[in-house]
């Protein structure tokens, strides 16, 4: 592990994020899932798809 990882860590158990900061990140998260398994159950949308241009 790089030590600057390890600095890192420190810092963060001496100033943790605020409750808001970790709930806008699980959010995000959430969101990013939620996007992924829409895909993955009905696909990409056809009309997204790109297209070849012929020369």
């Amino acid at each position: 592990m790089n030590p600057i990882w390890l600095i890192r860590m420190a810092q963060w158990v001496r100033n943790p994020p605020s409750p808001q900061r970790v709930k806008l990140v699980f959010g995000v998260i959430a969101l990013c899932l939620l996007i992924f398994g829409y895909e993955w159950l009905f696909g990409w949308p056809e009309a997204l798809v790109p297209q070849k241009l012929k020369p």
